[in-house]
C-alpha cells in the first residue's frame, strides 16, 4: 500500500489520528521536502513517530518516484506531505502512476494553506482561482499569472498567491555538467512578491489594481508566532513579515462587513 499522509501546516502534532497510525505501521516513510515545509526539521519528526523519516527531494519526487511505488506492492510506504496531500499536483502524479503500476493507494487529508487562509477574516467562497508568484531572473520575468489576479479582482473575488519556494534546485552552470550542484534554499517573502506585482502594474500601466489597493500578507500560519497584516501593496513591498512559509491574498475591492470588520484587526490604518 502506498499512503499519501497531509501533516498540517504546524508541528509534527498536527497530524492526524489516522495518519499518526499509518506513519508508525509503515515499512518506510518519506518526507516530500520540496513544495512545503514545516516549521519543524526532520529529527523532531523523527523523535514524535519514534521511527526513521527518510527526505525525498525533487529529483526522488519526479523522476525517481516509480521505485518507491514498486516497494508499495509488496510493502507499507507512507509519503508525508506539508499541508494536505492533493494540494500539488506532483502528487496527483504518483496516484496516477500508483494506479498503472497496480499499487494500491490511500490517501490522507489535512490542512493545507487553501483553507486555513480563512484565518485572516476573508470568507473561503469569496476566493477565486488561486495563483502561484514565481522567482523572477535576470532573463526570465513571466507575468501570466498576473492576468488571473486582475480576473479575480473584476469578479469581486480574493486571490490567494502562493509563493515561490526553491530547495534543492540546480544551478543553470551545473545542467550541463554531470556533477549537479545546488543554489542555497530561498523562500519567497511577501516583500518580493509585491515588489514584482508593482513591476508588473508599472509595465502595464491600466490595471484596477494599484499600489494603493489592500492586500493581506500572512507568515508561518498554522503555528503558535503566525502573523497577518493588512497594508496597501506599495507599503508590503517593504514590511518584513519574518520567516517562512510566506503568502499574499488580494482582496476583492468591495468586502462583505464581516470580513471589514475583521480585517481591520490586522491594519494600522
Amino acid at each position: 500500500m502506498f499512503y499519501l499522509v497531509g501533516l498540517g501546516l504546524g508541528d509534527a502534532k498536527d497530524i492526524t489520528v489516522r495518519g499518526l497510525e499509518i506513519v508508525k505501521k509503515c515499512n518506510k516513510v518519506l518526507l516530500e521536502a520540496y513544495t512545503s515545509i514545516l516549521t519543524v526539521g526532520q529529527e523532531v519528526l523523527e523523535a514524535f513517530y519514534g521511527r526513521p523519516v527518510i527526505i525525498a527531494d525533487r529529483e526522488l519526487c519526479e523522476s525517481n518516484i516509480d521505485d518507491i511505488l514498486k516497494e508499495a506492492i509488496h510493502t507499507d510506504v507512507a509519503l508525508l506531505v506539508v499541508g494536505d496531500p492533493l494540494g500539488a499536483t506532483t502528487h496527483t502524479d504518483m496516484l496516477l502512476r500508483a494506479k498503472q503500476l497496480g499499487v494500491e493507494t490511500e490517501v490522507v487529508h489535512n490542512a493545507s494553506i487553501i483553507n486555513a487562509v480563512s484565518c485572516c477574516g476573508l470568507q473561503l467562497y469569496n476566493f477565486g482561482e488561486t495563483v502561484s508568484i514565481p522567482y523572477w531572473t535576470e532573463t526570465w520575468k513571466p507575468s501570466s499569472f498576473f492576468d488571473k489576479i486582475v480576473g479575480n479582482f473584476s469578479r469581486n473575488l480574493h486571490t490567494l498567491c502562493l509563493l515561490d519556494i526553491k530547495v534543492k534546485e540546480p544551478t543553470e552552470e551545473s545542467l550541463t555538467k554531470k556533477i549537479r550542484q545546488y543554489m542555497n534554499p530561498k523562500f519567497m517573502t511577501v516583500s518580493e512578491a509585491s515588489s514584482q506585482l508593482l513591476q508588473i502594474i508599472e509595465a502595464r500601466q491600466n490595471s484596477n489594481i494599484t499600489k494603493s489597493t489592500l492586500v493581506v500578507g500572512l507568515s508561518r500560519i498554522g503555528s503558535p508566532d503566525q502573523k497577518i497584516v493588512a497594508r496597501s501593496l506599495g507599503e508590503m513591498q517593504n514590511y518584513d513579515l519574518g520567516p517562512p512559509l510566506q503568502s499574499l491574498v488580494i482582496p476583492a475591492p468591495v468586502l462583505h462587513p464581516l470580513e471589514l470588520d475583521y480585517i481591520r484587526h490586522y491594519s494600522v490604518s
